[in-house]
């Protein structure tokens, strides 16, 4: 009696994960964006929340030219800075 496994009795089908993966920028398109948020990082000594307006300018820039799906900025995480209005100035109405 054999116990060995067979195992191209099941076929697997890879298929790619819903978030987290997207295409490369093998043109460069976003890179002075990726730039400015790494230099931010460096320069904050890597405290990401220092750069969070670099990140949000980086993932739109990789929205718009269709680098990474279309998402709205507040379900990745961004919806305080969206909602961040300059305060009127006192006796401007």
């Amino acid at each position: 009696m054999s116990t060995a496994m067979n195992f191209s009795a099941k076929s697997f089908k890879p298929r790619p994960p819903d978030k987290g993966a997207f295409p490369l920028d093998h043109f460069g398109e976003c890179s002075a964006f990726k730039e400015r948020f790494m230099q931010c990082l460096r320069d904050s000594g890597f405290e990401s929340g220092a750069c969070r307006e670099r990140a949000m300018a980086y993932l739109q820039c990789r929205m718009d030219r269709q680098l990474m799906a279309n998402e709205p900025l507040e379900k990745l995480g961004f919806k305080d800075l969206i909602d961040e209005k300059p305060e009127a100035e006192p006796g401007k109405l």
